[in-house]
């Protein structure tokens, strides 16, 4: 469930030829502990993408309907897909990251070059980040909803949660 936190710290502890310390074991055996609130905040979120992701892209569109004017950067379908298919990638390793409780998947294979990628293409990050910030929204609503889930403060990993959303549209915009 956690092996790259776990891999993680453990590489860093082999490389200096050391034990784990004390408060690198007290962040692992809290990531183990809020485990099953995890998965409770990866399948809520899972459940609903299609919804978060449209829902959002509706709300960006609404707001922002240059973007799908006429020479608008979402204008045709296939533009639009686009843009929704962005957001469900970013959603889709969002939930990756807080699975692991850990961000290098989502730096890794999502967000390293993506500004980049955008500025090349004339994608207005800024409306980017705005989608991110809808879908973070969502997500976090849904997450954070008590009914049905694993019981105890969710306070931390709402925090977590919205740190991954953060630093998504810091990267893109």
């Amino acid at each position: 469930m956690t092996l790259d936190a776990f891999a993680k710290v453990v590489a860093q502890a082999d490389a200096r030829g050391a034990y784990l310390t004390s408060s690198q074991l007290d962040a692992l055996s809290a990531l183990v502990a809020d485990g099953n609130k995890r998965i409770d905040i990866v399948n809520r979120i899972t459940s609903n993408s299609s919804k978060i992701v449209a829902d959002a892209a509706r709300s960006l569109f609404a707001e922002q309907p240059a973007l799908i004017a006429p020479g608008g950067n979402a204008y045709t379908n296939r533009r639009a897909a686009a843009c929704i298919r962005d957001l469900e990638i970013i959603l889709r390793y969002v939930t990756y990251a807080i699975y692991a409780g850990d961000s290098s998947i989502l730096d890794d294979r999502a967000l390293n070059g993506l500004r980049e990628t955008y500025i090349a293409l004339g994608t207005p990050g800024a409306s980017v980040a705005v989608g991110i910030q809808k879908i973070k929204e969502a997500a976090i609503a849904i997450a954070n909803d008590p009914n049905g889930v694993t019981r105890g403060d969710c306070s931390s990993l709402i925090a977590e949660l919205s740190s991954y959303f953060d630093r998504a549209a810091a990267a893109v915009s």
